[in-house]
């Protein structure tokens, strides 16, 4: 193997008897990938994918042992039925080396009773923070049941292959409400000091030693300290760790952060939080145990951070999810000295927990292979036997994944952009406050070009004629969308135009991105998309510019459409601190000068207000005239991304991959 620059990341360790080749964990998360509470084809893909990159252990996702423990559309069924398709999962991974363990949670007081249709259960009887209801006080026999659905559940996955499970145990779910005097006021043998309060654990564990023998793993998801008075500290939960650990009764403890206590952004975090979160804690962790191996997570995401983690002495395993979602071959690049290749995570939460959240099979904006390995054999990109000369007419996010994809294939291929920059309007995307990471990916997108030999053309606008006269087999047209400066408002559909749009004083959110246009000291931003990034991104950019901005919004909370990528909140508190002001529920019906008038949506009344300057931030509208322009010329062209329907960066990337494929 290639010397690697991470010498402590590729180094391996035993776990319980199983050696695994390098310190890299996939982590167990909600890939929401079954059919019929089954994990077919999609979920054996995806998997067996992060096994051929190099995972040297993969914790496949939670199933609830229990009816009271379902959370998802897509979790798996706690029946016999499952086991020959784990059989076929984890023998795919083995192949590849990797230790295969299987995640089981209950989240105790914080269901769903959508999916579950039962009550939830939980220690002492207290509120969801998942939904606005109450929760079921477990009685004696009640706990039984449940100490038994975990181990019959083990017992299910060893049958399926696996080498071992881990217990959630962390983000205030059940396990640890046991744990916490803040969710368990029992005062049986199930509450009170710190045995009773880890007897629940305690049974589970040692039941599944009986069950499935010594040489099963046996793991541990957990978290930090509870944010709140009554709760457990850190002090706290090390006490609890050192006392699991002590008795033998976890091989591995995986630390995160965040909680099911009002802190849920946190347990998979965005850009809006530093990098990394979890090695401090794995570090306090490793600390006070002496036979459990310990693993960082949370924005741990790259090679160079697990390096530093691990050479820290912080963890002796480090997990790396939404790094392998993206480039599922991290591992092996890493190793194999291409860390450079590896396409970079841009943590934006979108259809990784976004999908998740709305009860979708997960997928990746970056990466279009993420939930289609099976349909497309992984994350490569087959040989051409039929080479083709492809010209790509514009360098944004479908243009860019086109080229890459059309040259790995073999293919001949140009880009030409009409700006001076790679990027189109994901390059404005970077530009926004902590959004650095999009413009990572750009230059890893520029560096896979150049090592494609993908010739480039820059500040080059192509006519008709030009693209006539290039000569090419087939014809890319990814020319994206513009902004729209009428000021349309979905409020109200009859009306074409803003009154007032054609002012000296209106731009548009990537006029100031762009740098062509400076807004005056107070700023009026209508939000017609519901808080997308255009324009809560911009709006924070506005406000650390240290303009005053009052955002307009038809929405009925700000930063609405984040909520789905659990970047809401986080945007909402930087509103708040930052003093940008939110007025929901309401349209502007007019601009007049300085004046805006805005209108109640609910009741119809109307407020002027002055201000220096009105920025939009509304759906742009295709560029394809150059489409129209050839539409009668026989010629291959293909159209995609923003120039079909002006749209998101992750439709771009995907339709790009689809057509790339194909050519």
């Amino acid at each position: 193997m290639t010397e690697t620059p991470f010498p402590h990341v590729f180094r391996p360790v035993t776990l319980r008897g199983h050696e695994l080749k390098n310190r890299i964990v996939f982590g167990a998360h909600t890939a929401n990938m079954s059919e019929g509470g089954l994990p077919l084809d999609r979920h054996f893909g995806y998997y067996r994918e992060r096994a051929r990159g190099g995972a040297a252990m993969i914790v496949v996702e939670p199933s609830p042992p229990h009816p009271t423990a379902i959370l998802t559309r897509g979790n798996f069924l706690a029946e016999d039925v499952v086991i020959p398709h784990f059989r076929k999962v984890t023998d795919a991974c083995h192949e590849h080396g990797t230790v295969m363990c299987h995640q089981i949670y209950h989240t105790g007081a914080h269901g769903d009773q959508d999916n579950s249709w039962t009550a939830y259960w939980s220690p002492s009887g207290q509120v969801s923070h998942h939904d606005p209801w109450g929760s079921h006080v477990m009685t004696d026999q009640e706990i039984e049941e449940l100490v038994d659905a975990f181990i019959r559940q083990a017992e299910r996955d060893q049958a399926g292959g696996f080498d071992g499970v881990d217990l959630f145990a962390g983000y205030s779910c059940l396990i640890d409400q046991f744990w916490s005097p803040l969710t368990n006021r029992r005062d049986d043998r199930w509450g009170g000091s710190l045995e009773n309060r880890l007897r629940f654990v305690t049974r589970i564990v040692e039941g599944i030693r009986r069950t499935c023998g010594e040489d099963f793993i046996v793991g541990m998801t957990v978290s930090g300290g509870e944010p709140y008075p009554g709760g457990l500290t850190m002090a706290d939960k090390l006490e609890v760790f050192a006392w699991l650990d002590e008795r033998g009764l976890c091989d591995y403890l995986s630390c995160g952060a965040g909680s099911y206590l009002n802190q849920f952004s946190k347990i998979v975090p965005s850009f809006h939080f530093d990098t990394p979160l979890g090695p401090d804690e794995a570090g306090e962790i490793k600390s006070v145990v002496r036979h459990a191996l310990v693993t960082a997570e949370a924005r741990v995401k790259t090679p160079q951070r697990a390096e530093e983690a691990l050479s820290a002495g912080k963890c002796d395993l480090v997990s790396i999810v939404r790094g392998q979602i993206a480039d599922p071959h991290l591992a092996n690049k890493a190793a194999s000295g291409r860390a450079d290749d590896i396409r970079p995570c841009i943590s934006c939460n979108q259809l990784c927990l976004g999908r998740r959240l709305r009860d979708y099979w997960i997928s990746c904006l970056v990466n279009p292979s993420v939930g289609r390995e099976t349909l497309w054999d992984g994350d490569g990109a087959p040989q051409t036997i039929s080479p083709r000369h492809i010209l790509v007419v514009g360098g944004g996010p479908a243009g860019l994944e086109t080229a890459r994809v059309a040259a790995m294939r073999s293919h001949r291929v140009t880009l030409v952009e009409k700006d001076a920059e790679l990027g189109g309007q994901f390059r404005l995307a970077a530009g926004q406050p902590e959004r650095g990471e999009v413009g990572e990916f750009l230059t890893w997108c520029s560096h896979q070009l150049e090592k494609l030999q993908v010739r480039i053309i820059l500040n080059t606008k192509m006519s008709a004629d030009d693209v006539r006269a290039f000569g090419a087999d087939d014809v890319i047209l990814a020319t994206g969308s513009v902004p729209t400066r009428t000021g349309f408002q979905r409020a109200f559909p009859h009306v074409e135009r803003l009154e007032g749009a054609e002012q000296d004083n209106v731009m548009t959110a990537h006029d100031i991105l762009e740098g062509r246009a400076v807004p005056g000291t107070n700023v009026l931003l209508l939000d017609d998309i519901n808080g997308w990034w255009p324009a809560s991104g911009t709006a924070l950019h506005l406000a650390l510019a240290r303009h005053m901005v009052t955002v307009v919004t038809a929405a009925e909370k700000p930063a609405e459409q984040l909520d789905f990528s659990r970047t809401g909140d986080t945007t909402r508190e930087r509103f708040w601190k930052l003093g940008v002001e939110v007025i929901c529920g309401h349209a502007l019906s007019a601009w007049r000068g300085n004046t805006a008038t805005l209108m109640n949506l609910y009741t119809a009344d109307t407020e002027e207000r002055d201000f220096d300057s009105l920025v939009l931030a509304t759906t742009n509208t295709v560029e394809d005239s150059l489409r129209r322009e050839l539409a009668d010329d026989d010629l291959r062209i293909h159209n995609l991304g923003d120039a079909v329907a002006a749209r998101t960066a992750s439709m771009a990337i995907f339709e790009a991959r689809t057509l790339a494929m194909t050519l």
